[in-house]
C-alpha cells in the first residue's frame, strides 16, 4: 500500500522498474557483440565516480519525463525519489569522473565497452564539520544495498599473494617459471548496467569485491578461537573495503598495492576468459581487448598479462609481450615527477615476487633498447629504466606504463605539451608520436540534464536538442547574446 510505502521503497520500484528495461537492452548488446565479433574496450581504473544512477539512466533511456509524469498523478514527487538515491563510493575526484565519462559516452557511440575496477564497501569518507574542522566518518553508501548491481557469484577468480618462484624446464624443454603464492583471495564481480543516451546500446561497469577462499575455520572455532576462525575473511575483505587507505604505514602502502593487483588480475582473468569462449589461442587477444590504464594504479597490468600468458597458457616472451603491449594503453594525469607512483623492491617482491622477475626482465631488455638508439649516454638511462636507484630502488609505475603500452595520452593539450616536452621527455624522444592528446571531454547529460532541467528545456527550445550529444552546437547562442529576453530567461 502507498500509505505504508517509505521514501526507499518507493525509489526501490521505481530502480527495479528501470534496471528491467535495461536488462534486455543490455543482452541483445552482447548478442550483437558476439555476432559482430568486435574488439571491445576495458578501461582499467581504480575509481568510478559515476554518481546516483537513477536519474542519469531516466534521461539515457527516454523515460524521464514520462515516469515524471506517472508518479505525479500518483502523487508522488520524482525528485524526492531520486534523492533517495545514495552517492556512490566509488571515486574521489577527476579520476574516477573521467572513467565515469568514458563509460557513458562509449555507450552513447554503441562502442563495445567495459569498466573494471573495485566494488568499495566504504567510499572515501563521510565528511561533517565540527567547530569549523573537519571530521572523517565512514562512508557507508551500501547500508542499504544497490540496487543497480548484480552480483555474479559464478564469476569468480583467483588473486593471489607473496610465496616465492621455482623455475624448471617442462617436457618440452622449454624455460618454466611456477609461482607458489602463500596467500590467495576470491574476486568477486558485481556488474552495473550503462545505458547509451537513446539508443539500444547498455555497457557493463564490473567491480571485483574480494572474500576469502575458506571464510569460516571451523577447526579454530571449536577450539574457542572465534577471531581466528574468521581472521582470513577479515583479511580478504579489507582489500575492497575502502577506497585509498591512508598509505602513511607500511600497512596502508601495502593494501593499496594489494589493492591495484588484486582488480587487474581479476579484470585480465575474466577479458583472457571471454576471449577463449570464442577462440581457440591467446595469439589474437590484442584483436579481442583494449585495455586503458587509468593513470598508474593498473599498470601492473603490464607483468600480469605476461605472467598469465607465459606461465599460464605457455606463449613465449617475444609473443607475450608483442600482445601486451598491443593490448594496453596509459592514460598520464601526473607532471611532476615526485607525485609519480613508486613502489620499493623489497614490498613489490614481497608481495608479488613473479612480477617482479618479469618487470626486472622487461627493464633489461629495454635499457638495450636504449642503449642501442642512445650509446654512452647513462644519464638518459638512469631516467628511463623502470627501477629508480637513486636512494633505494623503486619501480617506476609510470616508466612501466609506458614501456609496456603502446600509445601514451595527456588529458588536456597543455598537459600533453609539458609531458613531451618535460616528464615524459625521453620517451618522446624515444618513440616520436607514441604520446598524443586526448582532453579529458564532460558528458552534458549529467552535468546540464540531469542537474539542471530548467536550463536544458531552455537550450532545447533555443537551439535544438542536438547539443546534447554535441556540445559545439552550444556556438548557436552567440547571436541571442543581446537578447535581454533569452538572458533573462
Amino acid at each position: 500500500m502507498l500509505e505504508t510505502a517509505t521514501m526507499n521503497d518507493l525509489y526501490t520500484a521505481v530502480a527495479h522498474t528501470v534496471r528491467h528495461r535495461m536488462q534486455h537492452l543490455f543482452i541483445n548488446s552482447v548478442e550483437y557483440l558476439l555476432k559482430r565479433k568486435s574488439r571491445t574496450v576495458c578501461y582499467l581504473s581504480a575509481e568510478f565516480l559515476v554518481g546516483p544512477h537513477l536519474k542519469n539512466n531516466l534521461v539515457n533511456l527516454g523515460l524521464y519525463d514520462d515516469v515524471a509524469l506517472a508518479l505525479k498523478e500518483t502523487g508522488l514527487d520524482i525528485r524526492e525519489i531520486c534523492d533517495q538515491e545514495p552517492e556512490p563510493g566509488l571515486g574521489n575526484g577527476g579520476l574516477g569522473r573521467l572513467a565515469a565519462y568514458y563509460l557513458d559516452s562509449l555507450a552513447s557511440l554503441q562502442v563495445p565497452a567495459m569498466g573494471y575496477g573495485i566494488r568499495y564497501e566504504h567510499g572515501m569518507f563521510h565528511q561533517e564539520i565540527e567547530n569549523g574542522w573537519q571530521k572523517e566518518l565512514s562512508d557507508q553508501w551500501l547500508h542499504v544495498g544497490n540496487l543497480w548491481e548484480i552480483k555474479k557469484p559464478d564469476l569468480c577468480y583467483n588473486v593471489s599473494f607473496g610465496g616465492h618462484t621455482e623455475s624448471f624446464t617442462d617436457e618440452d624443454r622449454r624455460f618454466t617459471v611456477r609461482w607458489l603464492p602463500s596467500r590467495m583471495v576470491n574476486a568477486v564481480a558485481y556488474d552495473t548496467p550503462i545505458p547509451g543516451y537513446r539508443v539500444n546500446n547498455v555497457n557493463l561497469l564490473r567491480l571485483w569485491s574480494a572474500e576469502a577462499v575458506n571464510s569460516f575455520d571451523f577447526a579454530e572455532f571449536d577450539t574457542g578461537d572465534y577471531y581466528g576462525a574468521v581472521e582470513e575473511k577479515i583479511k580478504a575483505e579489507n582489500i575492497s573495503k575502502v577506497l585509498y587507505p591512508n598509505d602513511e604505514q607500511f600497512q596502508g602502502r601495502q593494501l593499496r598495492l594489494e589493492q591495484q593487483y588484486f582488480f587487474v588480475s581479476a579484470s585480465l582473468q575474466n577479458m583472457i576468459h571471454i576471449h577463449l569462449l570464442t577462440n581457440d589461442s591467446l595469439e589474437n587477444f590484442h584483436q579481442s581487448f583494449a585495455a586503458q590504464l587509468n593513470d598508474t594504479h593498473p599498470a601492473v597490468a603490464v607483468p600480469e598479462l605476461m605472467r598469465l600468458l607465459m606461465d599460464e597458457h605457455g606463449i613465449d616472451w617475444d609473443e607475450a609481450w608483442d600482445i601486451t603491449v598491443k593490448t594496453l594503453s596509459y592514460t598520464n594525469h601526473t607532471l611532476l615527477p615526485e607525485a609519480m607512483e613508486k613502489w620499493s623492491l623489497d614490498l613489490f617482491g614481497s608481495l608479488l615476487p613473479r612480477h617482479l622477475e618479469i618487470i626486472l626482465q622487461i627493464n633489461y631488455r629495454f635499457l638495450e633498447e636504449v642503449k642501442e638508439r642512445f650509446p654512452d649516454d647513462s644519464d638518459r638511462l638512469s631516467r628511463m629504466s623502470i627501477i629508480d636507484e637513486s636512494g633505494g630502488r623503486f619501480v617506476r609505475m609510470a616508466n612501466l606504463a609506458c614501456v609496456g603500452s603502446h600509445a601514451i595520452n595527456g588529458v588536456a593539450a597543455l598537459h600533453t605539451k609539458l609531458l613531451r616536452e618535460n616528464t615524459l621527455h625521453d620517451f618522446e624522444t624515444m618513440w616520436s608520436g607514441k604520446i598524443t592528446n586526448i582532453t579529458n571531454g564532460v558528458t552534458p547529460r549529467r552535468w546540464m540534464v540531469v542537474a539542471n532541467p530548467g536550463l536544458s528545456t531552455l537550450i532545447t527550445e533555443t537551439i535544438g536538442k542536438k547539443w546534447v550529444t554535441d556540445l559545439y552546437r552550444l556556438r548557436k547562442f552567440e547571436k541571442y547574446v543581446d537578447d535581454s529576453g533569452f538572458r533573462q530567461a
